[in-house]
């Protein structure tokens, strides 16, 4: 192939080797790389796209109008390595014929674990005891010492039973819980499978020993979890959220933490991302926030490049993605 008829593709970051080396190696694409693990500056990313015929993003990458425009007609396929696709301007995407490729299920079981283990950690306060380990503060065996909340015999809630949702419940449920309640749109026949209870979502608020969010970003899910929301929790009861930052009002559960109208609370989305240093949540004890890793397996994010890169070649020929956004 010559090097006119080539097809030009912007890479938004360094992505892992295996979905580079499928690019490299299909040899019709004349790829362009942002190579750094840092996000692509606007100017660079709008400079980046011109002209060419597929983009290859990250979340943090915000693809709107401007970008699109910047890109030009040629713009075929946009593939994003991430099950979200809320950093994408969808209706001009649309508008514009561009085909969408995403990575859902591949992250599915890693994201799952890394929840039920923010959930253990949170619950059990395991960041405290480090620290209190580290600083000296590990003395004699007191009774109450460091005393966190256990699954066994517990009630869960889980908001949004899709498929990460009902990983999460799957894991959950070895470990004794009592009862799993869920909500969202409507029932879900897979729910039997975790005996899953389907409640409307102030019933599995007031109920739950434990509430996982698990949801999409929509309209309807931000700013779902504010201070109505968290008042109707028990006092007793640990917050996890591990869907997106935006479902949460953080400065409603700084207080509900802060009063102690809520025991904890577990992140591993915030907003913005990342997190200021200096944002009050992280002067509290029990919030414990992790920084997005919910994917960050080796294996995870290296299936997660291939199928990024083979969503967007299929893009670029007219050709079956593996994972098509149906816009």
């Amino acid at each position: 192939m010559s090097a006119q008829d080539m097809l030009k593709v912007f890479i938004t970051r360094r992505i892992p080797q295996e979905g580079m080396k499928i690019l490299q190696e299909d040899g019709r694409c004349n790829l362009s790389v942002w190579d750094s693990d840092e996000p692509v500056p606007r100017a660079e990313l709008l400079k980046g796209v011109a002209g060419a015929h597929g983009l290859l993003c990250l979340l943090s990458d915000r693809i709107d109008a401007e970008v699109l425009d910047a890109a030009g007609p040629n713009l075929k396929v946009i593939s994003t390595l991430s099950v979200g696709f809320d950093h994408l301007a969808i209706d001009e995407i649309k508008k514009r014929g561009i085909r969408v490729g995403y990575t859902p299920d591949v992250l599915t079981d890693t994201t799952a674990e890394l929840t039920v283990a923010l959930l253990l950690a949170t619950a059990r306060r395991l960041p405290e005891g480090v620290q209190e380990v580290k600083n000296g503060g590990w003395s004699t065996w007191k009774p109450l010492w460091l005393c966190g909340y256990g699954l066994s015999g517990s009630t869960v809630g889980v908001i949004g039973l899709g498929r990460i949702g009902l990983a999460i419940a799957r894991r959950l449920k070895p470990f004794g819980v009592k009862r799993l309640l869920y909500t969202g749109r409507q029932p879900k026949p897979q729910a039997q499978e975790v005996d899953g209870e389907y409640v409307p979502l102030e019933r599995l608020v007031s109920e739950s020993d434990f509430v996982v969010v698990a949801c999409s970003l929509t309209p309807d899910t931000q700013g779902l979890c504010d201070k109505a929301f968290f008042g109707k929790m028990k006092k007793s009861s640990v917050f996890i959220n591990t869907s997106r930052g935006a479902v949460v009002n953080q400065e409603d559960l700084f207080d509900a933490l802060k009063s102690g109208q809520i025991a904890a609370a577990g992140l591993d989305v915030t907003t913005p991302e990342p997190l200021p240093t200096n944002h009050p949540l992280l002067t509290l004890k029990n919030c414990v926030i992790l920084p997005h890793i919910g994917s960050a397996t080796y294996s995870t994010r290296g299936v997660m490049a291939e199928l990024s890169a083979n969503n967007l070649l299929a893009g670029l020929t007219g050709t079956e993605m593996q994972s098509e956004l149906k816009l």
